[in-house]
């Protein structure tokens, strides 16, 4: 099979596809005996009848359009793989000659994925700055502050309600005058500031005392569900009694209560280690953001908008389902965020179109570095998804095959493989500490 590529337009190409006469023949073959068996013809046993019984009963252009509509797709396909291209459009088929006896020859004129060509001096040297990865003595004392919360002990306060406090409550919420047992409750500990009927209770109960009884109108939260949330309600509360926490010294008996260590000198010293090993990950993922941003920025590419809307949508989409799996809709989760579908289609634009120059650059790179995908990082992969969805490794290779979604998955290990060779070759320079001291003028 013979291919000659056109450029028409800057994303458009015209392929000119002749298919020898043999192949041709044998694929014209394959047609007829694919009606001969759907057929009936008197006389003639099923898949047993001559072509030209079929051309007659049939007629012969239904046969080759037939012969057309099966055959061109495969012709099409491996066309565009032999060329390297990525349509991104279905093709429009000009059938130029379908004659037996002679070659078949017919066009394609697609959109395609453009491509970016790199030299390997373009990625190498790229200039960027890593994060700190050191920790602070401020970061340690704000994890001690979250122990000491977590280890805290409840008292009883003789003073009104201050945000923070914990109250024992009758809680009775209403809606259109009917109880919502959802949210109601009788001896009930909540937390003053959790918002959770609703931001204007804790706003009432803050001066309140043991005794009060305090009502309020205000809308459940949206966590209620999408028949209850965002629903106008009467809230209706008696306060039993209020406690305050009681936070833990931070010594060294702390230290033994609240973990392996004991001394506070000891928990430090293991907080900081582990801080510093979630900063080193943070780190090395926000690296390889700078190091693919950097070459971006270093390209000009003009993307078809074809290829930006279909992205762009696949993100609405994927918000859409996120919302719905919320238990609210798309609307009402962009009106909890102060967005509209306007803002919503502008942002995943602009997402849509760093994530297709991603791709394009690292597509790029891996091309030039000549990388490839090895069935073995194919079938760790897959290991990887089995483990996290708890299926078999050849139930997930199987589907994978018949979804044709293992070419995507090759796809992700190739660019994964490029980004890891960007940062291989950037000229990384570590940032100093935001605490550090600046060096003395001469």
């Amino acid at each position: 099979m013979e291919t000659t590529v056109e450029t028409t337009d800057p994303h458009t190409v015209k392929l000119t596809i002749e298919v020898p006469e043999e192949e041709f023949g044998k694929d014209l073959d394959r047609t007829y005996r694919t009606i001969a068996n759907q057929i009936k013809i008197p006389g003639f046993r099923k898949g047993k009848v001559p072509k030209q019984i079929i051309d007659t009963q049939i007629g012969k252009d239904a046969i080759l359009e037939e012969f057309v509509n099966s055959s061109v797709p495969t012709y099409f396909r491996k066309a565009v793989a032999e060329e390297d291209l990525a349509p991104i459009t279905d093709p429009d088929i000009d059938v130029q000659q379908l004659e037996p006896g002679k070659p078949f020859v017919f066009s394609a004129t697609v959109e395609v994925r453009p491509r970016l060509s790199f030299e390997g001096s373009d990625y190498t040297g790229i200039s960027v700055t890593k994060p700190s990865v050191e920790v602070s003595e401020q970061e340690i004392d704000d994890w001690l502050e979250r122990l000491r919360e977590r280890f805290s002990e409840l008292e009883p306060v003789g003073r009104p309600v201050q945000q923070g406090d914990f109250v024992t409550v009758d809680l009775t919420v209403t809606k259109g005058g009917e109880k919502v047992e959802q949210a109601s409750h009788e001896d009930y500990l909540y937390f003053v500031g959790s918002g959770e009927v609703g931001e204007k209770l804790d706003v009432e109960l803050v001066g309140a005392k043991p005794g009060a009884i305090l009502k309020v109108s205000d809308a459940l939260p949206e966590r209620f569900g999408e028949e209850l949330g965002g629903a106008a309600v009467e809230i209706s509360v008696l306060v039993k009694d209020v406690k305050a926490r009681k936070l833990p010294e931070v010594d060294d008996d702390f230290a033994k209560t609240a973990s392996e260590f004991d001394t506070i000198q000891q928990l430090r010293d293991d907080l900081r280690e582990r801080l510093t090993e979630v900063k080193e990950r943070e780190a090395d993922a926000a690296l390889r953001d700078l190091v693919l941003q950097a070459m971006i920025d270093k390209v000009d590419v003009d993307l078809p908008e074809s290829l930006i809307e279909e992205e762009t949508d696949h993100r609405i989409r994927h918000a859409r389902d996120q919302a719905e799996r919320m238990g609210v809709g798309l609307e009402k989760m962009l009106e909890l965020q102060g967005w509209d579908e306007a803002r919503l289609r502008a942002d995943s634009r602009e997402h849509a179109i760093r994530a297709i120059k991603s791709d394009l650059v690292l597509e790029g790179v891996a091309r030039n570095a000549s990388l490839e995908v090895t069935a073995e990082e194919i079938g760790a992969e897959i290991a990887v998804l089995a483990q996290a969805y708890d299926r078999e490794p050849k139930a997930v290779a199987k589907d994978l095959e018949r979804t044709g979604q293992v070419v995507t998955l090759a796809g992700d290990i190739i660019r994964t493989k490029a980004l890891d060779l960007l940062v291989e070759r950037a000229d990384v320079e570590r940032a100093l500490p935001e605490h550090a001291p600046e060096e003395a003028s001469p």
